[in-house]
C-alpha cells in the first residue's frame, strides 16, 4: 500500500459527512482504488466488510432483495460474510460496484438508515452503461482517482523532501540551482518512464528491471484492450481501434486527433461514441479546442477538434517502445535523455496528465495571425489554456531547453487578453524573462 492523496480526501469525507453520505471512488482500472479503500477501512474503523461485486456469490447479491427490510438485510449479510459490525463504528465497501448497479441504488436507503459508512469503488469504463435503469443516489459523493502523481511516486521511493523544495522555489519564483535541478530532473525522468500505475511503481521499488516493469505495464494495456473489445462487441463501437491509434495521433503535427489515422473511412458519426467513452473511462485525457480564449473556456469548447492523451504517461512509453528492441537499454536511454527520438509527445502527455490530476480541465487554442512583416497569416497554437485567479494562463510545452515563444507573443498581440503568468514548461531550471515564466516540467504540479 503506497501513500495516496485520495486517502486524505476520504478522511475529510468521513469527518465532514459523519454518515450523511456515501463516497464513490472513480478511476481507471488498476489505479489503486480498491487498495486505498481497504487500507482506509482498516485504519480508520473498528472493522469493515468488503464485497467485491466482480466475484461476489449469488447469495450476497440476492440479499439485496431484502433492502426494504434492513434488519433482515444486515442479519443475512453478517451471516454470509462471517463478520458483524458495531453501529457507527464500521464501514461497508462495495468494490467494483459497476458490476452490480442495484447495490449502488441501495445507497439511498443504507445512508438514511445510518448504521454504517459506505465506500464504493468503480471504473467509469463500466459505470455509465450499467446505471441506465437505476436511480443514482443523491447521498453519494464522488472522488476521482488518477495514477500516482510525481509526489506520490517520490513518497513510494522514500523521498519526502523534494516536493516541498520544488513548491517553495515555484512560489518564490527562484531557480533551484543546477545541481538540485539535475537531481530532481533525473528522478522525474524515472517517474515519466515508469509511470504512475501502482503495480509498475511497486515493481520499480522492488528493484525489478525496466524489462519487468514494462511487462507489468503491457499487462495493464492488455487489460484495457480486453475491456474495450468487450465494450465494442456489446455496443458495436470502435473504442479499441481509436485507443490503439493514440501513439500515432500524438506524432502528428500539433497532436490534434485525426479520424483518418483510425481509418481512412472513419467519420465522427461512427467514432464519436467511442471517443466519448474513452474519455469518460479515464484511461485517456482529452484536451478540447476553444474557439475564443476567454476565462469561461467551456463556453467556447469545440469538441470536434481535440487532442487525446494517455491517462498514464508510463503506459504511453510502453506503447512507444514496443518495437522488440532491448527494453532495458531503451528505458535507460529515456531516463538519461539519450533516446534518440523526439520526446515532445511524451512531455506533452506528461503535462496533460499532471494538469488533469491537479484539477484542471484540458483546453488548447489554435489561431491564425499575420505578423507585420509577413504577407500571409499562419496558424499558431497555445498547447494548453488554464484559468488561474480569474485570468488566463497560456502554457507551452518544450521537450528541451529552448525558450522561443512566438505563439505566446502573437497570442498576446492578437487578443490582448487579461493574463496571469505565461508558462513555458521545459527541461531547464526556473527562469523569468520577457514576461514569461519558464518552469521545469516537475513544477507543473503547482500550476
Amino acid at each position: 500500500m503506497f501513500q495516496r492523496k485520495v486517502y486524505g480526501y476520504l478522511k475529510n469525507w468521513k469527518e465532514e459527512s459523519d454518515g450523511s453520505s456515501a463516497v464513490l471512488i472513480e478511476g481507471a482500472r488498476r489505479v489503486g482504488k480498491s487498495t486505498t479503500a481497504e487500507a482506509f477501512a482498516k485504519a480508520e474503523y473498528d472493522d469493515y466488510i468488503l464485497i467485491d461485486f466482480s466475484t461476489a456469490e449469488k447469495a450476497i447479491k440476492d440479499n439485496f432483495d431484502n433492502i426494504g427490510n434492513l434488519d433482515t438485510f444486515f442479519r443475512n449479510l453478517f451471516i454470509l460474510t462471517g463478520k458483524s459490525l458495531q453501529r457507527r463504528k464500521g464501514v461497508i465497501i462495495f468494490d467494483e460496484v459497476q458490476f452490480f448497479p442495484r447495490a449502488r441504488q441501495s445507497i439511498k436507503q443504507l445512508v438514511k438508515d445510518g448504521r454504517f459508512d459506505y465506500i464504493e469503488t468503480g471504473s467509469p469504463i463500466s459505470i455509465k452503461k450499467n446505471v441506465k435503469d437505476i436511480l443514482i443516489p443523491s447521498e453519494e459523493e464522488s472522488i476521482k482517482m488518477y495514477p500516482m502523481d510525481f509526489e506520490e511516486f517520490l513518497w513510494a521511493i522514500g523521498n519526502n523532501v523534494i516536493m516541498d523544495t520544488i513548491k517553495e522555489a515555484f512560489e518564490r519564483r527562484k531557480p533551484l540551482g543546477n545541481d538540485i535541478h539535475r537531481a530532481i530532473m533525473k528522478e522525474f525522468r524515472v517517474y515519466m518512464a515508469v509511470g504512475g500505475m501502482p503495480q509498475a511503481v511497486e515493481a520499480y521499488v522492488a528493484g525489478e528491471s525496466y524489462r519487468q516493469i514494462d511487462r507489468v505495464k503491457k499487462g495493464i494495456l492488455r487489460l484495457y484492450i480486453n475491456d474495450l473489445k468487450k465494450h465494442d462487441a456489446e455496443d458495436g463501437d470502435r473504442a479499441e481501434v481509436v485507443f490503439k491509434s493514440l501513439p500515432e495521433q500524438l506524432t502528428n503535427h500539433n497532436s490534434v486527433f485525426r479520424l483518418s489515422v483510425v481509418d481512412e473511412n472513419a467519420r465522427t458519426r461512427n467514432c464519436g461514441n467511442a471517443i466519448e467513452f474513452l474519455n469518460e473511462s479515464m484511461i485517456v485525457n482529452n484536451c478540447i479546442n476553444v474557439t475564443k480564449p476567454e476565462i469561461a473556456l467551456e463556453m467556447y469548447a469545440d469538441r470536434t477538434k481535440f487532442k487525446m492523451f494517455m491517462g498514464d504517461t508510463g503506459l504511453l512509453v510502453s506503447q512507444i517502445l514496443n518495437n522488440g528492441g532491448d527494453t532495458d537499454k531503451m528505458y535507460r536511454s529515456l531516463v538519461i535523455d539519450d533516446l534518440g527520438i523526439n520526446q515532445g509527445m511524451i512531455f506533452e502527455n506528461m503535462v496533460a496528465q499532471m494538469l488533469r490530476a491537479n484539477g484542471h480541465a484540458l483546453y488548447f487554442h489554435e489561431f491564425e495571425y499575420c505578423p507585420e512583416k509577413n504577407k500571409a497569416s499562419k496558424q499558431y497554437e497555445v498547447d494548453f489554456l488554464t484559468v488561474r485567479g480569474k485570468r488566463l494562463s497560456p502554457i507551452e510545452v518544450k521537450s528541451s531547453g529552448y525558450k522561443s515563444h512566438k505563439s505566446f507573443d502573437y497570442f498576446k498581440q492578437k487578443y490582448q487578453p487579461k493574463m496571469n503568468d505565461r508558462f513555458i514548461i521545459y527541461t531547464k531550471d526556473l527562469a523569468f524573462e520577457d514576461g514569461v515564466l519558464y518552469i521545469p516540467i516537475y513544477m507543473t504540479a503547482f500550476v
